[in-house]
């Protein structure tokens, strides 16, 4: 039997709703307001977003937050791909505790002390601070989201399959490339736009490890707040959004595609055993 929603249930997830997503919503109202004063509505315009796109200094630093989001992104997705497989493949080598510790230590640990670390360490090695280093810190903890995130879809994975591959005298690299990775495909591409999103959102990690023409875009969003919002910032942030809200909604269209896929395959398949 269903349940009812009671009032108290409505009232607590309507207000949940309007405490996170509201202040999103009035931001990609007033990116569209024709006043340069953010709290005053000046009529509906779009000439924000003109000046926005004359502004070279934000256009600079998009392109290179765009440039570290995708490169760290995808070889945190590869490296962190081939540490689940190590984590959840080979559960008894030597090291696998302080291999796994090493992996999971960036989710909890605080940006700053994870900032001021990757900071001490470019020093010491006398690498000077700008766009690889920056891309090498944002590689550093993604990496360890695409682990968790691969590394649960592989606990579940059906090793028949692989077993099959080998009997029949597929060389382990082929049965990963033929096999294994495109069924964990879905986690494999998952994990890439958390890195992605992570790295187009990072500050105080970027903040320690940038450099001179290495200015990312919420370091040049940041800086800007400071002195006081602009309706420029409402157009920046509102196309951010819009990146990252189709980025998702794409993958879930991809994924339920593949399920309806792989549902109706599985009919097949049914029908012509019986």
């Amino acid at each position: 039997m269903r349940r009812s929603w009671s009032p108290f249930n409505i009232t607590s997830v309507v207000a949940g709703f309007a405490f996170l997503y509201l202040p999103i919503v009035l931001l990609v109202i007033y990116s569209f307001n024709g006043s340069r004063l953010v709290t005053v509505w000046g009529g509906f315009s779009t000439k924000w977003y003109g000046e926005l796109l004359r502004d070279q200094a934000v256009l600079d630093a998009a392109w290179v937050t765009l440039r570290v989001a995708v490169i760290s992104a995808s070889v945190a997705t590869v490296l962190g791909t081939l540490a689940a497989t190590a984590l959840v493949r080979f559960a008894d080598f030597r090291g696998r505790l302080l291999f796994s510790g090493m992996v999971y230590a960036p989710l909890v640990m605080p940006d700053v002390i994870m900032g001021l670390a990757l900071l001490l360490l470019f020093v010491a090695v006398d690498l000077d601070r700008g766009f690889w280093t920056v891309v090498l810190a944002h590689i550093t903890f993604s990496m360890c989201f695409v682990a968790v995130v691969v590394q649960s879809r592989l606990v579940s994975f059906d090793r028949s399959l692989e077993e099959a591959a080998r009997d029949l005298g597929c060389p382990p690299w082929k049965t990963f490339f033929l096999i294994t990775l495109p069924v964990i495909w879905p986690a494999v591409a998952a994990g890439w736009m958390l890195a992605f999103t992570l790295s187009l959102d990072d500050l105080v990690i970027a903040s320690f490890t940038s450099g001179p023409g290495a200015t990312t875009l919420p370091m040049k969003i940041y800086s800007q707040v400071r002195l006081g919002v602009t309706p420029e910032i409402n157009a920046v942030c509102t196309i951010l959004i819009a990146i990252v809200s189709l980025g998702v909604a794409l993958a879930a269209i991809v994924t339920k595609r593949r399920e309806v896929q792989k549902a109706r395959d599985e009919r097949m398949a049914a029908a012509g055993s019986s």
